[in-house]
């Protein structure tokens, strides 16, 4: 395999709505290179893109795929992204390593909710786009209703390149307004290269001048050329489409049946001819903002944007050398984990099949084998200062789940293939909750932990498991002010127990005075604060911890194990088992015994005072409250709100999108539980949203009191 220029590479990223058919482009791409001497099917499970058993299966992409092709002396760097909204996380890390997103639209079903959604991503992250109207071979596809409805959602910057002479099943020639030629196919996808038929000598010249237009919009110079001689020849056309794709100042749409590859090989012409190199593209700005350009001369940085685990492989990291150049046996640190890595081997993969290099040079896309120490999102470097790229971004999750092993002696096996798992996809989220004793899986959606997690505990790992409704983090506080005390005594023979400890508790809120007096049932008395002590608490919140001891009532050395006693019962409220929050504590009295006084004594003392008081103070459950953005198609508003209201949702706003509404509302955890089930059942799949947490916020009082019952239940039953 020879090495590869920087100006000679081209990275794209496939990206689609499921069944948009990205697959079998890559097979294509890899066939006309000769990576592959024949197609693969998805139904035949032989693609080099969808190798995975679970993809097999599923007869659909789960994982990203990176691949590569050889075409007009240039190599292709290629990763193949999944369609389904579920695996968003593959889409988001191609983007790091890719110049290009090459869009996928079935032309039987236009633009699809998975478009829209992609659209959003690209335009977040300013990835350069071309869309490609794929299937148009396949019937019911309409090139011209599909080119309105994109023309609608990504506007005049969606330029056509081609079209076809006719869609359907008829569909075997593609009108071609760059070079202006016809290309014409026959059954085995062989093109024959015409002229312009007299009765599409019109159209093609219309758009060839909207194309010219469009090209010379992108560049000063060739504006300026454009107007002076009223067009552009086709090397000016190319800069100024190049200019226009880095920009995003213009989205080229292309025509293919890439099942029977018609039009591909114009495809990757036009990416070996047109894209961007990597030395093209914006430099890469570290976590310092130092800008790295892609150049072969200089410090080697590269960036480990996937991470897979193979059968007879074991962990192998996908990298795109930034800068410099990756040589078989280079050493460099990992300046992520502080460690240092030697890249013994070198491969350049097309799905499972590697193939082994020497060198790779800036801008080229390998894979590690057997590093020790590094993972997804790390920087290797042999650079003098320590250079840090920033980590993927991935999105918040939107569905949760508990999971334990069926059987007990099963734990420790599920915690370590849980961890594998999430390094092959980190949207997966694994927490053990301390607090809920579960453990707490977290994706985006019930397909993505279904498929991701349970398959491979399944066929995998053989593990045993069980998904488990997971439990609220709710919190517990208190709304005005009480009192208490308690005596522990406890004479057993010998050394006895005493303790006695009397205390005031209050909410608390930011700012809040120290105290100078309480009022409690009636009857005001002054206390006089000796020492404060203020705990932001982990799991959010404070306590405030006040002496008020007067007249040695109570031992100094008793007091930090007062405050134990109270910190644990609020660790374990009182009415729900749940963390307690904003609290002021007050000891202001109590008394000791000259010989059974200890700190066992004062700490339980402590404790059932603390229940007690609390039970007296207007107590209240709080539940975490989040923020939530639906997008949802205007014929399906009325559903989800409905829904959404009858989650106890608070609607914020809306406002429209393209198409689409936006509703923004506040809605208790509680009630998201198999959201994305339900919003996807309701919408039909077009709806999508986000989540995050927002707050937390009292909850109702018949949820309380059904809560507390429940809990109660529960406690009787142990």
């Amino acid at each position: 395999m020879k090495t590869y220029q920087t100006d000679k590479i081209r990275n794209i990223a496939l990206i689609g709505n499921a069944g948009s058919g990205k697959t079998s482009m890559a097979e294509a791409m890899l066939f006309e290179g000769g990576i592959i001497d024949r197609k693969g099917t998805i139904n035949g499970k032989n693609t080099a893109s969808d190798y995975n058993e679970i993809e097999q299966e599923n007869l659909n992409s789960v994982f990203s795929t990176v691949l590569y092709t050889e075409f007009n002396d240039h190599k292709i760097n290629i990763i193949d992204t999944p369609g389904a909204d579920d695996f968003i996380g593959g889409v988001i890390s191609s983007f790091s390593a890719t110049d290009l997103a090459v869009m996928l639209i079935n032309a039987q079903n236009g633009v699809e909710v998975g478009t829209e959604i992609l659209n959003r991503h690209c335009n977040k992250y300013n990835k350069p786009l071309m869309l490609i109207f794929n299937k148009l071979d396949h019937e019911g596809a309409n090139f011209e209703k599909s080119l309105e409805a994109v023309k609608t959602t990504f506007g005049s910057k969606a330029v056509v390149v081609q079209y076809p002479v006719s869609s359907g099943t008829d569909f075997n020639a593609i009108i071609d307004v760059l070079l202006m030629k016809m290309y014409k196919f026959n059954a085995a996808g062989e093109r024959e290269i015409l002229e312009i038929p007299d009765d599409q000598k019109d159209i093609a010249e219309e758009l060839h001048n909207a194309l010219v237009e469009a090209a010379a919009e992108n560049d000063e110079q060739l504006m300026e050329l454009f107007f002076e001689k009223g067009s552009l020849d086709e090397n000016e056309m190319r800069k100024g489409i190049t200019a226009g794709l880095i920009t995003r100042g213009m989205f080229p749409v292309f025509c293919t049946s890439a099942e029977k590859n018609f039009g591909v090989k114009r495809v990757l012409e036009f990416i070996t001819n047109v894209a961007p190199s990597p030395e093209m593209m914006p430099a890469s700005v570290t976590e310092g903002g130092k800008e790295i350009e892609c150049k072969e001369n200089g410090d080697t940085n590269i960036f480990v944007f996937k991470t897979a685990n193979e059968s007879h492989i074991g962990e192998i990291n996908y990298f795109k050398v930034n800068s410099g150049t990756v040589s078989e046996g280079l050493d460099l640190n990992n300046n992520s984990s502080e460690t240092k890595e030697r890249l013994s081997q070198l491969f350049i993969v097309a799905g499972k099949n590697r193939t082994k290099v020497s060198k790779l040079v800036a801008g080229d896309i390998g894979a590690a084998v057997k590093l020790k120490n590094t993972k997804t999102n790390q920087t290797l470097s042999n650079a003098k200062d320590k250079v840090l790229f920033p980590e993927i971004s991935f999105l918040n999750s939107k569905y949760r789940t508990a999971i334990k092993a069926v059987n007990e002696s099963d734990d420790e096996k599920l915690g370590e293939a849980l961890g594998r798992i999430r390094e092959a996809d980190p949207t997966i989220g694994i927490e053990y909750s301390k607090e809920l004793k579960q453990i707490i899986l977290s994706g985006q959606g019930e397909y993505h932990i279904n498929n991701m997690i349970k398959w491979h505990l399944d066929n995998v790992y053989n593990i045993e498991s069980e998904f488990l409704a997971p439990k609220i983090p709710y919190r517990e506080t208190i709304t005005k002010i009480a009192g208490s005390s308690y005596r522990h005594k406890k004479q057993s023979g010998g050394s006895g127990q005493f303790g006695e400890v009397h205390m005031v508790i209050e909410p608390y809120k930011e700012n809040m005075p120290d105290p100078t007096s309480y009022k409690i049932n009636g009857k005001e008395f002054k206390v006089s604060v000796r020492n404060k002590e203020e705990y932001a608490l982990p799991w959010g919140g404070k306590l405030i911890y006040y002496n008020c001891i007067v007249g040695g009532a109570i031992d100094a050395r008793f007091l930090p194990a007062i405050l134990k006693g109270i910190m644990e019962k609020m660790e374990e409220g009182p009415l729900t088992g749940s963390y307690a929050r904003d609290i002021k504590v007050a000891v202001y009295d109590g008394k000791m015994h000259p010989v059974d006084s200890n700190e066992i004594s004062f700490k339980l003392a402590g404790r059932h005072a603390f229940k007690a008081a609390f039970k007296e103070a207007g107590p209240k459950i709080m539940e975490p409250i989040y923020d939530i953005e639906v997008l949802v198609p205007s014929d399906r508003m009325g559903d989800v709100m409905s829904d959404l209201q009858g989650r106890r949702a608070m609607i914020e706003g809306m406002n429209s999108d393209k198409g689409f509404e936006k509703l923004n509302a506040k809605v208790p955890l509680a009630e998201l539980n198999k959201y994305s089930t339900a919003l996807s059942s309701l919408s039909g799949g077009r709806a999508t949203y986000t989540m995050q947490f927002a707050k937390y916020e009292q909850v109702p009082m018949d949820v309380q009191e059904k809560l507390i019952k429940t809990f109660e239940k529960e406690e009787d039953e142990e």
